[in-house]
């Protein structure tokens, strides 16, 4: 089900203007990250700036001072490598303070290359093993159908993850199962680790995919927040489990990172860094005209 423009609902341009800073600021924490643990997936945590600012600070049901609420809606970062943006998020919300990703990666730290959900404070799944995270995702909207809990389960995969067999699986029993409580994204920004999605092995297309399992579709752009609003809006009304495909930029407000697959994994030089500061506080002190 894709949504066209005139059946998109416009927010306010406070709202949207308040959510970009926060994405802002979630793309400057996990270059700073990155950059502090020498090592890192920044390409893909920038793509997905916006999506974690809208969900976390407009969409979700979180509670920084109580992580484990019973009645909270989970979030699952299947592709658990893009952690950066996710813990820049969590402490931009308030779950722990923006020192700890100074330390992020380094021995004995909070913060480590993949999310650990025995030890980070708002981490409900641990992800790495990409394709898996979905799974417990669907479990969770499972066990919530269950129990008869309304809280909502978010996740978010990427486009080269939905080459995993596991990744089908899951969709499969979401739809047999009429899952409405499962909400996931895929980052499509056509980029992974050895190139675009054509030259490794393409899963495309994935709506149509998603669809034949009995989902729900919408599409988005990942950098619009009018649109991240419609598909959510859909997917929240879907009486079956919903998927938004976002079109995004992998290194998205770092210009020399936007599109470059070389930025699925590596951190910046201090030169580099130093560039890429500069271009994100440019973009943060244009929101505040």
């Amino acid at each position: 089900m894709f949504l066209s423009a005139n059946r998109r609902k416009h927010m306010q341009a406070n709202e949207k203007k308040r959510l970009a800073k926060i994405a802002n600021e979630i793309r400057q924490g996990a270059v700073t990250g990155v950059y502090h643990a020498k090592a890192g997936h920044p390409g893909g945590s920038l793509s997905i700036a916006d999506t974690l600012s809208y969900l976390y600070f407009k969409e979700m049901k979180v509670d920084p001072q109580n992580p484990k609420w019973e009645e909270r809606d989970r979030f699952v970062l299947s592709k658990g490598h893009t952690c950066p943006g996710l813990y820049a998020a969590l402490a931009e919300r308030g779950f722990f303070p923006k020192e700890e990703l100074l330390q992020l990666r380094h021995l004995g730290a909070l913060l480590q290359g993949h999310p650990d959900m025995k030890h980070i404070p708002g981490i409900d799944m641990t992800t790495g093993s990409l394709g898996q995270g979905i799974s417990a995702a669907v479990g969770m909207a499972l066990c919530g159908k269950l129990y008869q809990k309304d809280y909502r389960v978010f996740v978010v995969l990427g486009d080269g993850e939905c080459e995993e067999g596991q990744v089908w699986e899951a969709a499969m029993l979401a739809g047999n199962r009429g899952l409405d409580n499962l909400i996931a994204v895929v980052d499509y920004n056509n980029l992974q680790i050895d190139g675009t999605l054509e030259e490794v092995n393409s899963p495309m297309p994935i709506d149509e995919k998603f669809a034949a399992f009995g989902w729900n579709v919408f599409l988005a752009d990942a950098h619009d927040f009018d649109s991240l609003e419609a598909a959510f809006e859909g997917a929240k009304a879907s009486k079956k489990p919903a998927v938004v495909v976002q079109k995004s930029v992998k290194g998205k407000g770092v210009s020399f990172m936007e599109n470059n697959a070389g930025w699925h994994g590596k951190a910046p030089n201090d030169k580099e860094y130093e560039q890429a500061m500069q271009e994100l506080r440019a973009a943060a002190a244009s929101l505040e005209g």
